[in-house]
């Protein structure tokens, strides 16, 4: 028997789900021939989710996280590269 106490960081499983839906929006903006790196800084800028195709439920997806949320990990893992 395990007498240990398990911790479950939500915030580490979240940045993950943000993480790879980033990377399937940005998969799915390429395949429909779009520039995914426009599109998506324009939805994180004006909150217009009309810059994030449908395609691939991806609008569905990328509005389930808070913009701010997904800019603040952008940056976070930008800064860490340094």
């Amino acid at each position: 028997m395990n007498d240990n106490t398990s911790l479950f960081d939500v915030s580490l499983v979240k940045r993950k789900l943000i993480s790879s839906t980033l990377n399937e929006v940005f998969d799915a903006l390429k395949e429909r021939g779009y520039n995914p790196i426009n599109q998506i800084v324009g939805y994180l800028i004006s909150g217009d989710p009309g810059y994030i195709s449908s395609y691939k439920d991806c609008r569905n997806k990328i509005l389930d996280f808070e913009r701010a949320e997904v800019m603040a990990i952008i940056l976070e893992d930008y800064l860490k590269k340094k």
